[in-house]
This record gives structure tokens, sequence and C-alpha cells, in this order.
């Protein structure tokens, strides 16, 4: 059947860049350039909460998997921890010197990964709140960054790297434009990219070959 409108969430006052479900799908995440991060309850008639403190866009959130933090990146260069209550506290990290595009919790949720303008991708602990190393083999902004399901490796756009080493791994191909999301695939195989030269493409990980190319 074709999909059917379910929920329609309306509060942001500017456009919205990013989302995501919690694990349990009880609640839904969302960013926006009007530099606020919203949570909504998928449940009837209860009230959103909107959470201020990022002094510019939010570009990109994430709970992590037991939903009891959500981490947001925004163009003031910081990422934040929320606490997804009424209270709606926060913690700041500060590392980076740009725009932070993307925020990643490793399955395990003691580790997070983010990817900026400033062609950086830094590991963070979440428990004890601490940056612990910069990743910077990039030579341009870095999009997107994905921890696989193991959490000993990360895949940026388009660079694998250790994440106990920062070692950096052969690149799996080279695009004609920019990568703008990649992703591993839930057995750690291969990863799928999506490029601005209107394909998705999907590599495997062991033979670092390419495997499937769709043409948009």
């Amino acid at each position: 059947e074709d999909p059917s409108l379910e929920r329609h969430f309306k509060g942001h006052r500017d456009a919205i860049t990013s989302v995501d479900f919690s694990l349990n799908k009880k609640q839904l995440a969302s960013g926006s350039m009007d530099s606020c991060l919203m949570i909504w309850s998928m449940r009837p008639q209860m009230r959103a909460y909107r959470f201020v403190g990022h002094k510019d866009a939010v570009m990109c959130v994430q709970f992590s998997p037991s939903g009891h933090l959500v981490a947001s990146g925004s163009r003031d260069k910081t990422v934040r921890l929320w606490v997804p209550n009424v209270k709606g506290e926060s913690t700041v990290f500060k590392a980076h010197t740009a725009t932070v595009r993307s925020v990643h919790f490793s399955s395990d949720g003691q580790s997070l990964v983010t990817a900026s303008d400033d062609k950086t991708v830094k590991v963070w602990t979440v428990h004890r709140q601490k940056f612990l190393f910069s990743l910077s083999q990039h030579i341009n902004w870095v999009r997107c960054a994905r921890f696989q399901e193991a959490c000993s490796t990360c895949v940026t756009t388009l660079v694998m790297q250790n994440v106990e080493d920062g070692m950096r791994q052969p690149n799996p191909a080279v695009y004609l434009g920019f990568v703008n999301h990649v992703d591993f695939h839930p057995s750690g195989t291969c990863i799928a990219a999506a490029g601005t030269d209107n394909t998705g493409k999907v590599w495997g990980v062991r033979m670092n070959r390419l495997l499937q190319h769709y043409r948009g």
C-alpha cells in the first residue's frame, strides 16, 4: 500500500535539518536551523520539549542506544549531550573549530563520534564526557561518520579508520563529487554511501571493492 501520514509535528521556527527515533520508538528528536532541539512524544496529547542551548543551527541529532541521552551537533562548533526530560539539562563538548555535521553513538553507548567542517573526526567517551582523540585524514569537510557495530572501526565520508589507534585503512573508492552520507550494514561487512554524483554505492569492506551501484 502507499504510505499514509500518521502524525504531524509542528513547533520549529525554521528548516528542520535532522530527525532520529529513540530505540523504543516512544520519542522523536529533531534539530533545526532555529538553533533548537525538540523531543516529541509518540503518545497522543503529550507535549513536546524544546531545548535551547546551541548558539546557531542544529545540524544533527541522535538518541543514545539506551534512550537516556540525545547528542546534537551545531554550526556553533559544539556538541551537546542532552537528558531528554522536562529539565533538558545538557553538557557541552568543545573541540571542533567549525560546524559539526554528524554525531553517532557506538552500539554500546559508551563512545560518540563527531564529524566537522574542520576536516576532522573526533571520538569522545560518553560516561566520563571526555575528548579522546582526533582522526584527521580528510582534506575537506567531513559530512558523516558512523561506527561499525563492533565499535573497532568507523567510516567517514569516505575514509575508513581504526578508532583504537587512528590508523587509516584503504579508501573504498573514489567519488565524482561529495559523499553526503555513509553507513555500515548491520553485519559490518559492507558500507553504503550516497553522493552528489546522484548515485548510491555499496562496497565490501574485506575485499575493498564496489558491490552495487545505484544511479539516481
